[in-house]
């Protein structure tokens, strides 16, 4: 099994605003870094490796970050990782609030690629009935299913 994790965004204004500026020059290197990090396994981007052109749900604000890890250990590391941790502590300058929950995560079966659609409604899930085996949050996980 894998870990599908989903985590939207509603930026505060289009990326070629200035106020956003310091954020679009961290996409690459982020992305880079996720790319490289141990446990990494895919993530949602264009042919061009570009996550922010993809629009869902008709909002033109709403960023989407899709991607897959080998565990919840790899992705916890990444998250809270130094260079990762300094983008987030950011986020309020570049992101509105969102009414919680915006994140998810759920265990998948090795090789499969997760859809926008798929993981909204797991995110509903975790918006419907709290945290389950079928969609939680990254500081509430729960353990890989027995593949028996």
């Amino acid at each position: 099994m894998h870990l599908a994790q989903l985590n939207l965004g509603r930026i505060r204004g289009p990326l070629e605003h200035p106020a956003l500026q310091d954020f679009v020059n961290l996409l690459e290197p982020i992305n880079a870094l996720a790319d490289e990090s141990p446990g990494f396994v895919w993530r949602l981007q264009t042919d061009e490796g570009d996550a922010t052109a993809i629009r869902v749900f008709g909002n033109d604000m709403l960023l989407v970050n899709l991607s897959v890890w080998e565990d919840v250990e790899s992705f916890r590391t990444f998250v809270f990782g130094d260079e990762h941790r300094a983008a987030l502590r950011r986020r309020a300058e570049w992101f509105a609030k969102m009414d919680p929950p915006h994140t998810v995560l759920w265990w998948i079966p090795e090789g499969h690629v997760p859809t926008v659609e798929e993981a909204n409604e797991r995110l509903a899930l975790l918006r419907s009935r709290g945290a389950t085996a079928q969609a939680f949050p990254l500081v509430r996980p729960y353990p890989e299913p027995s593949s028996q």
